[in-house]
């Protein structure tokens, strides 16, 4: 690729990395309201963790809103965005979105403020974190990345933080201090530090690396997949006990269902994943005991749960 243009792809990618950690658009209100604005029906707010940047996310999971609006009895549904994800966890704290889709560890933060799980979103079997090097980086063993920087969304992500820094202190790597752990604010951002060279190796997970191809397939065809975690289970789909019983079992029956009608595979799709599974807040026991294992043996989580 001559220098010039790949000085200007990099200048450009260098953009949407600075984009994936701000919003594109101001922050739609944490709270939801008791009627919507023609009096006929509440409008409950549902909030989905910063797996992309703000502007993209509201664009990917309004097929979703569209899907249940379509067929909720007395509700309408809002998908919000978060700039990241402390602003998301804010948010989980105050009780404030009647709908949530937290990855695993926030789960147990939303159990503790007034959340329960109504579904799993995503196969289990693809909940587990992947590394992303450049082709020409010429690693190939974890221990190479000694000394170098290593990117992720937030601290607080399970599979693209979280699992990644377990696998490599199996791996015989000290992460505290063998690594530059670099916290880039969302997964595209990840994904783009490695194609940049600012990062020696991405942690991210498989939505968001499929995603990233299909969006940027000539950035994408410079990366690969080198190294994958084992999988645990996948995000929930929850929501706060103010909500009516009546409200959550229709979202919960109609997200279940998703994957036997034409519409509903679409927009599986779009989301890049496989449909929604029955689960319950005891599903989620086997988090608790990892995010332990993991904080015994690698570092603090630092998610305040009170």
């Amino acid at each position: 690729m001559p220098s010039l243009f790949r000085n200007g792809i990099a200048a450009l990618m260098a953009m949407l990395v600075l984009g994936g950690c701000s919003p594109a658009e101001p922050e739609r209100a944490p709270a939801y309201s008791d009627k919507a604005p023609d009096g006929s029906v509440p409008v409950y707010r549902f909030a989905v963790h910063p797996l992309y940047n703000p502007h993209k996310l509201l664009n990917t999971y309004q097929p979703l809103m569209d899907y249940l609006n379509a067929n909720l009895i007395n509700a309408r549904i809002e998908v919000e965005a978060s700039r990241d994800y402390p602003a998301f966890e804010d948010k989980v704290r105050a009780a404030g979105p009647a709908f949530l889709l937290p990855n695993p560890v926030q789960t147990l933060l939303a159990q503790r403020k007034g959340y329960r799980v109504l579904a799993m979103a995503g196969d289990a079997r693809d909940f587990k974190g992947i590394f992303i090097v450049r082709r020409d980086s010429g690693i190939r063993t974890p221990r190479e990345l000694r000394g170098k920087t290593v990117s992720y969304p937030s601290p607080t992500a399970l599979a693209a933080a979280i699992m990644p820094q377990y696998y490599l202190h199996q791996q015989g790597l000290d992460v505290k201090n063998d690594l530059n752990n670099a916290y880039v604010g969302s997964q595209e951002s990840s994904i783009l530090n490695a194609y940049l060279g600012t990062a020696a190796a991405a942690a991210t997970w498989p939505p968001p690396w499929r995603m990233f191809q299909k969006d940027h397939p000539a950035e994408a065809s410079q990366l690969m997949q080198i190294w994958e975690t084992p999988h645990l289970i996948n995000n929930s789909v929850m929501a706060h006990s103010s909500v009516p019983m009546p409200v959550q079992q229709q979202v919960r029956s109609l997200l279940l269902a998703m994957g036997k009608t034409p519409d509903g595979t679409d927009i599986l799709a779009k989301l890049e994943t496989s449909g929604f599974y029955a689960a319950d807040d005891q599903s989620y026991d086997v988090v608790t005991r990892y995010v332990q294992t993991f904080e015994n043996n690698v570092r603090p989580v630092k998610l305040q749960l009170d």
